[in-house]
């Protein structure tokens, strides 16, 4: 019997990883990615999975880090995110960073080479047709204007947004080490993963100083309103809180030592390895809505900068995201219509690896309901669960902003331990009951 096909509209981290995990429990997979018919403001390329902000992960310590117990829970999903992330890993300290051209190459392969997953280019121009019965939204953060519009008409909701900012891209060559340095905090992971160029007080000032006087981007009249999202602050907007936020921020100087002088500098501007070859460094929290013409000249008082080529300047693009916790149910379906299924960053959550995350749940929520299998949602207890259940109704809906995974979302440990025990404790509990929840699913798939 010829199975409904599934109906996957975006093709980055959450509609990349949603269509796999279908595809892979024999569900037909139809997957609609417009590029490059129809770009959008901050991709350069028409690779599935393509990263446009940072090229971290972030944590992969499962034991003491939520992030990081999210990317176990999802290696144990069979996540294809994370599979191509591990071959295109980049030295990143105790973070699981990627060289960017290396995972949307692999994840591209992999979805077009799947005999169930059929690419589809062009734009989703509304709402999916009807007689499309099942089908996941993973727009992301760059919807299209059409399909967002549509959205907003069928759930009689404003869509919130905020904007999001990408940093600079620096190549290796030109970043002069007789003034910078490799190392990381406290030496972690490799102990030198990332470049730091440090300033003393003088130079920090002025610096700061010099951000806040710069030309910026300027927003049009329906976007002065938005908010951004803490998580992805442009530098700048964090400098004009207060002189020394980025001393306590992105440029914070703890568990560092310039060898020059045997002593912590006063600020430091850390930079991280953006490729497996180890050419192109990004330049870590340093988002920015500057112009091009400000950042080349501001970025270049960094001491060990002054001769910096940058392979990308940093930008702004604007982010929307619907209220899930009014408008889906427990398995991310919008209520008004069920048809539609709605996956990644338009969701709310924030980050890649929570974006891919819920392509899983998304992606396996539809198969099974294809299959007529009856699935249960991940406990609250998992990760995975964590968030889904923050994102379909654990959230006040009336204050609902994007949220990146952590322990506050967990259930607490029964008991009281010990707080250095607490977030291990929590992680191995998550693991057992992600466990068991898989288990399940094979048991109903036989």
């Amino acid at each position: 019997m010829t199975k409904t096909p599934i109906h996957i509209i975006g093709g980055g981290l959450a509609g990349s990883e949603a269509a796999w995990q279908a595809a892979n429990r024999g569900v037909p997979v139809v997957l609609h990615e417009m590029r490059p018919r129809r770009e959008t403001p901050a991709h350069k390329t028409d690779g599935l999975a393509e990263l446009v902000c940072s090229n971290s992960f972030r944590s992969d310590d499962a034991a003491n880090n939520a992030v990081g117990l999210l990317h176990e829970e999802m290696r144990r999903c069979n996540s294809l995110v994370m599979r191509e992330g591990g071959k295109a890993a980049v030295p990143a300290g105790g973070a699981l960073a990627v060289d960017r051209d290396i995972f949307s190459g692999g994840v591209t392969k992999a979805l077009s080479d799947h005999p169930l997953i059929t690419i589809e280019r062009g734009e989703v121009a509304g709402l999916p047709p009807a007689d499309w019965e099942s089908v996941i939204i993973a727009t992301g953060p760059l919807t299209s204007p059409a399909l967002a519009d549509a959205i907003r008409r069928l759930t009689g909701e404003d869509s919130l947004a905020f904007f999001d900012a990408i940093a600079p891209i620096i190549h290796r060559e030109t970043i002069d080490m007789d003034v910078a340095w490799f190392q990381s905090r406290y030496d972690k992971g490799g102990g030198a993963d990332y470049i730091n160029c440090p300033m003393d007080e003088v130079q920090y000032y002025a610096f700061v100083d010099a951000l806040l006087a710069a030309e910026k981007t300027e927003f049009k009249e329906w976007e002065k309103d938005t908010p951004y999202f803490e998580g992805c602050m442009p530098v700048e907007v964090m400098a004009s809180r207060g002189p020394d936020t980025l001393s306590f921020g992105p440029m914070k100087p703890v568990g560092l030592t310039d060898p020059r002088t045997g002593k912590r500098p006063y600020a430091a501007v850390q930079l991280r390895q953006d490729n497996k070859l180890g050419t192109l460094y990004n330049m870590v929290g340093f988002q920015t809505k500057m112009k091009y013409a400000d950042q080349t000249r501001v970025f270049k008082t960094i001491p060990g900068l002054e001769n910096a080529a940058f392979a990308r300047l940093g930008g702004l693009h604007r982010n929307t995201f619907i209220n899930s916790p009014k408008l889906l149910d427990g398995r991310l379906r919008l209520k008004v219509q069920p048809r539609l299924r709605f996956a990644g960053q338009i969701t709310g959550c924030e980050g890649y690896v929570e974006s891919a995350a819920v392509g899983i749940m998304a992606g396996r929520f539809a198969a099974a309901e294809i299959l007529g299998q009856y699935m249960e949602t991940p406990p609250a207890t998992t990760a995975l669960g964590a968030m889904l259940n923050h994102i379909t109704g654990g959230a006040d809906a009336e204050t609902f902003q994007p949220m990146n995974i952590n322990f506050g979302l967990f259930p607490p440990l029964s008991g009281k331990p010990q707080k250095k025990e607490r977030k291990p404790e929590m992680s191995a509990r998550a693991l057992r009951d992600i466990d068991a929840w898989l288990d399940a699913q094979k048991k109903e798939a036989a």
